[in-house]
């Protein structure tokens, strides 16, 4: 507020020879963006950790002191929950002091979290028949010549009774309704890269020059010239953005590559992402679903759609009555009544009325709708391990 930067603004200039720290300055909210919600959420852990850590030594000081020798299993018992706690933190909501609404952190690709996006059609690979006996040192990757998306269903006909009484439900599609056309859709992609830890060493000093490369269809990308000297847990902090069209190029590979003076660069690993698969999922892993609606600074609202537009266009699809909007921060979808402000502040501190945080707590509940619901993907950052072809199954 106006107060307090005035109060600091006093204390700066009383600060003279009483050998007081001049405190620093705010960041200005200009400067701040989406890597500043990020990085502060993982410093704010970091230093949570610290905390639970240091009091966990001294508790184990404490019990060593009382009882020698017999503490030892419980010290054993005690790291295990150090881990689990570690965990817990990276996926508990953390306040930060930079922003109140920091990207959920995955430990893990965010498909095992969601079933692999496979909620609408599964993905098997087409293989390259063997010719002959030569073939069979070739690996599965190497044969694979293409994807098939199918989904197969087996019903009794009639339907059963709810589903033929069902408002808006087509028997002629049966168990497949709502399924996406065909056609081809274009699309835009945005990847953050921000980060890789324990890379495996690709040079003779045991570090590594890592650099990112991005391919998607015919778009090959190779960020080369901003290699980053010697280290095995670079921090790249980079964004990129791919037109591409589905079905045609939906694969994403996002691979780090080790960058030598001479010669080839050595590929360290690569992940692959569906993307086709997250566009068309009913958990609608295309943008993740922000904690809070804003309309500027930072933490401003990225996806295309608002709340309301996203809201509406669920209900539609999942032919869920709502949403309803009422007086008093009111909405109902379904049979369900949420609450919520009816408020938002522009650029100048005007409040003007909105049916946007009404809209988005509905959407953070969205599984709890019946029949239609299921969990949205949140604003998010996801861990994904790096693999190389040459060392199957293994990390690096």
């Amino acid at each position: 507020t106006e107060e307090e930067k005035e109060k600091k603004k006093k204390k700066k200039k009383g600060g003279g020879g009483g050998g007081e720290e001049v405190e620093e300055e705010e960041p200005d909210e200009s400067m701040l963006d989406w890597w500043s919600k990020y990085f502060a959420s993982i410093e704010t852990m970091k230093e949570q950790l610290r905390q639970q850590e240091a009091a966990a030594a001294e508790a184990e000081e404490k019990e060593e002191m009382e009882v020698g020798e017999g503490s030892k299993g419980q010290a054993k018992h005690k790291d295990k929950s150090k881990l689990f706690l570690a965990v817990f933190l990276l996926k508990s909501q953390i306040s930060l002091p930079l922003t109140s609404c920091p990207p959920q952190v995955f430990n893990k690709e965010l498909e095992s979290e969601f079933d692999n996006f496979e909620d609408w059609l599964h993905t098997f690979n087409l293989l390259r028949g063997k010719i002959g006996d030569n073939d069979d040192n070739g690996t599965e990757e190497e044969r694979i010549v293409g994807r098939f998306k199918g989904a197969m269903c087996v019903y009794k006909v009639p339907l059963p009774d709810d589903m033929a009484r069902e408002a808006g439900y087509d028997p002629t599609f049966g168990m497949f309704q709502g399924i996406p056309s065909n056609d081809p859709i274009n699309v835009l992609v945005r990847v953050y890269v921000v980060r890789a830890t324990d890379l495996h060493p690709a040079d003779i000093n045991g570090k590594a020059d890592p650099y990112i490369a991005i391919k998607l269809g015919k778009t090959d990308i190779k960020d080369k010239e901003n290699y980053i000297s010697k280290q095995l847990n670079p921090v790249f902090g980079k964004s990129f953005d791919i037109e591409a069209t589905f079905p045609m190029e939906s694969m994403l590979t996002v691979a780090v590559y080790d960058w030598d003076l001479v010669g080839t660069d050595d590929l360290i690993g690569e992940t692959k992402i569906d993307l086709e698969n997250r566009f068309y999922s009913k958990h609608r892993a295309t943008c993740g679903v922000a904690q809070s609606y804003s309309i500027h600074g930072y933490n401003a609202w990225r996806d295309p759609m608002k709340p309301s537009q996203i809201l509406s266009k669920l209900c539609k699809e999942g032919k869920v009555d709502g949403p309803h909007f009422g007086p008093g921060g009111r909405v109902k979808v379904a049979n369900r009544v949420f609450t919520g402000p009816t408020e938002i502040e522009d650029e100048n501190g005007q409040k003007k009325p909105t049916d946007e945080h009404l809209a988005l707590t509905v959407l953070r509940h969205w599984e709890d709708i019946p029949r239609a619901g299921c969990p949205l993907v949140p604003e998010h950052v996801e861990t994904r391990p790096l693999l190389n072809p040459d060392k199957p199954g293994i990390e690096q």
